[in-house]
């Protein structure tokens, strides 16, 4: 099974995004899964990574993929979820049409930050460490930032 994971950026994101993924894939039963996350062309942000002008070449370059997993920031927007769901249909109904249902699309956001998801990895966190409080953290640092 091959994985293409298309960051926002992937200058930082590959960091957490690759062993994450990897780690996922063995999870369920694939651990010689080939993740590899999209180098080329560089994204340059979530606005870029939302516009389907600059997914569908990806779709179009890396046909070898059975899996693509677009992975961005939420970035406090309630609305991103139905953005990735307007994206992923599109997407999907591309592959299915192109290469007769061979591969998926999947879009998710990280509800703040990709960085957090590195912590939803720790098996060793501190016990009074609270999921709703880092969420809370990270959802208002995210709001302001809007």
């Amino acid at each position: 099974m091959n994985v293409l994971v298309i960051p926002e950026d992937f200058t930082n994101d590959q960091n957490a995004l690759q062993p994450i993924i990897e780690a996922m894939m063995a999870s369920i039963g694939k651990p010689k899964a080939k993740v590899k996350v999209c180098t080329d062309p560089r994204l340059g942000g979530v606005e870029q990574a939302l516009k389907w002008e600059k997914i569908q070449p990806i779709l179009d370059r890396y046909n070898m993929v059975d899996i693509f997993l677009l992975c961005v920031d939420r970035d406090g927007k309630p609305s991103r979820r139905a953005e990735l769901d307007h994206l992923t249909k599109k997407a999907q109904s591309f592959l299915t049409d192109k290469y007769q249902n061979r591969c998926k699309f999947i879009a998710e956001c990280a509800w703040q930050e990709l960085e957090v998801w590195i912590l939803a990895g720790q098996k060793d966190l501190p016990r009074d460490w609270s999921w709703k409080e880092i969420r809370g953290y990270y959802s208002d640092r995210s709001a302001a930032l809007t």
